[in-house]
């Protein structure tokens, strides 16, 4: 998807949803999309949520067939690869 397309549907609905546990304590408030990409055969889409924290995103699965959303994964890279202060984008 680039810069000046739309996404396939509304997923913010479902984002509107989620759990604030699923947060884990993180601020996703301003609802940045800083990527998205389909899959190879174009089934699913991934749509990448900028969080406050360097390096933690929201990760949609858009099922685009459904036009719903299949999932949502916390997406913390500070934690996967101990990136101490967060700094690296």
């Amino acid at each position: 998807m680039g810069d000046d397309e739309s996404p396939p549907f509304d997923f913010w609905s479902y984002f509107g949803r989620i759990p604030v546990e699923d947060f884990r304590g993180h601020d996703f408030s301003r609802g940045q999309v800083t990527n998205a990409w389909r899959t190879r055969g174009g089934a699913f889409e991934h749509v990448l949520i900028r969080c406050e924290t360097a390096n933690v995103f929201l990760v949609l699965v858009l099922d685009l067939a459904a036009r719903n959303v299949h999932g949502h994964h916390l997406l913390d890279l500070n934690r996967l690869y101990s990136l101490a202060d967060g700094s690296e984008t």
